[in-house]
């Protein structure tokens, strides 16, 4: 038997072009010879729909979609979709299909209601296996979050599974991969059985899906595996049960700064282009959050699709301009410089009858931002071009943003990427091909909103800040347990109320890509009217 998996980029709510994508490629998997064809889980209607589920004809759309996939259906293919009882439960579910008709169907029975995942407000849990029997072998069907369970897969396999196949759509943070497949490799040892996992892949809002669709053997080795990040077939030749013909390939594995910067490319491309964006265009200010942020997009979109503005004050270097200008040859971008000298001395005039004689502050140096925030977004009105903000983790975190102002945009590609990983991602970068200047990573982190201004002026350096936020933030660490940990204490408590008191900045600014355990948005939902301080 030839087992296919294929993994692709479904659209949430494009039934019509995801059931062609499904169509496609169940054509090409049967052309190969495939006998099982696996797609991922809710493939017709994308990952996640939400809401949409709410619109009884966008369910009936998704049931008419699967009827027509089933019937170009000669071999078996399952199909993740939604289903409806006469009830009208829904249940995340999938469809066995082959001779052109659905055979069975499967209801997920784990359904997750943690960090990004919100199931149990739309679906009802299934109630049975998804047992089959094919060829005298017997088969499991799960979905995505049934196969962490060890229970459930032990309990099909006592009434006779020999092969467990999963369709699933889970979402990539950096190290996930790593631990899903030691996981699946558990799963296949502890039950002695065949394991064929088949993932989602693309870009959704703040989430990346990242395939990596493998095949696991009973003593737990990955005999096959699919591309990170990427659209692709992966074919498996069975033998005989118990015993496995060479894979087509098994695709390398990629960790640490490689398989991040590749989620933020496909995050930031599939943002794009499934929001019908042509091109975007970002602030250059000659630090690495811009370098960076500029050249994920020229991987993303390519060169002619990124452009890029210098908005020089008073307060900026020559090094910087020159820093800047630098970083758009490197990457064949098209630049225009708009000096803020003029609108931020209007606006200053405006307000000085109402300031009189108080000194300058950080009121003053909001403003500068905010002028800039407002020339980028009169680009993207004039010409319709997306503006990428450059704010990182660490910076959202604490607070060391401006609303309206650094924080403009509608899209932050690096929101989720703290500052000591933002200069390893450009390192890395710049080991493939150079791409962000020498002298952009050397010099000290400064916004240049006032004469000599450093960020260790306000905040603590990186390298101490960014562990304790890992702590509090994607750990849920307390106060104490920080301080407990080794970390001065003075400065664990200046951090955590940094970031308790910006969460109403952290609310009001684009959403980006997650790529850690805990990212901010619909991963981490903390009241900005709060009171606890623990």
């Amino acid at each position: 038997m030839r087992l296919a998996l294929a993994q692709i980029d479904a659209v949430v709510g494009d039934i019509a072009g995801n059931t062609a994508r499904v169509l496609r490629v169940v054509q090409a998997a049967e052309a190969a010879g495939a006998g099982v064809t696996l797609l991922p889980e809710l493939v017709l209607t994308g990952y996640p729909p939400e809401d949409l589920l709410a619109r009884g004809h966008f369910v009936e759309e998704n049931l008419d979609a699967l009827e027509a996939v089933a019937a170009a259906c000669g071999n078996v293919t399952v199909v993740g979709y939604v289903d409806r009882d006469f009830d009208g439960n829904l249940y995340n579910a999938a469809a066995m299909c082959g001779n052109h008709r659905v055979l069975r169907t499967y209801h997920k029975r784990r359904l997750p209601n943690y960090g990004v995942f919100d199931e149990r407000r739309y679906f009802e849990p299934g109630l049975e296996d998804g047992l089959f029997e094919l060829g005298g072998t017997m088969f499991d069907l799960t979905i995505c979050e049934d196969l962490w369970v060890p229970d459930l897969v032990a309990r099909d396999v006592h009434e006779g599974a020999r092969v467990v196949l999963n369709i699933s759509a889970s979402p990539f943070h950096a190290g996930k991969a790593a631990e899903r497949e030691a996981m699946l490799a558990q799963r296949a040892r502890d039950n002695g059985v065949w394991l064929a996992y088949c993932n989602l892949v693309g870009g959704q809002d703040e989430l990346v899906f990242d395939g990596r669709s493998i095949v696991v053997s009973p003593d737990g080795e990955v005999v096959a595996r699919a591309k990170a990040f990427e659209e692709d077939l992966l074919l498996c030749d069975f033998a005989a049960i118990g015993r496995l013909g060479a894979p087509e390939r098994v695709e390398r594995p990629i960790e640490h700064e490689e398989e991040m910067y590749a989620a933020l490319v496909l995050g930031l491309r599939d943002y794009v282009g499934k929001n019908d964006f042509s091109d975007v265009v970002v602030g250059l200010s000659g630090g690495v959050d811009s370098a960076l942020t500029a050249t994920i997009a020229v991987d993303a979109l390519g060169p002619e699709r990124v452009h890029g503005v210098l908005m020089p004050s008073r307060y900026s270097s020559e090094g910087s301009l020159l820093d800047a200008y630098e970083l758009a040859t490197l990457l064949g971008i098209e630049t225009v410089e708009l000096p803020i000298e003029a609108p931020v001395g209007a606006f200053a005039d405006t307000l000085a009858r109402v300031f009189g004689d108080r000194p300058e502050d950080v009121t003053e140096e909001n403003l500068q931002a905010r002028v800039r925030g407002t020339l980028l977004m009169a680009l993207s009105n004039k010409f319709g071009w997306l503006v990428l903000a450059t704010g990182n983790k660490s910076e959202l975190s604490v607070g060391y943003s401006t609303l309206y102002g650094d924080m403009v945009g509608g899209f932050a590609p690096i929101k989720d990427v703290f500052k000591t990983r933002v200069y390893r991602l450009a390192a890395w970068r710049n080991g493939r091909k150079l791409a962000i200047p020498d002298s952009t990573m050397d010099k000290p982190p400064s916004a240049e909103l006032r004469p000599g201004q450093l960020d260790s002026d306000a905040l603590p350096a990186y390298e101490d800040l960014d562990p304790i936020l890992v702590h509090y933030i994607e750990q849920d660490a307390s106060r104490e347990a920080i301080i407990a940990d080794g970390f001065d204490a003075a400065m664990v408590q200046r951090v955590c109320a940094l970031v308790d008191g910006a969460e109403y900045k952290r609310r009001q600014g684009p959403l980006g890509i997650k790529v850690t355990p805990k990212a901010f948005g619909r991963d981490r939902r903390v009241p900005i009217t709060n009171r606890y301080g623990g």
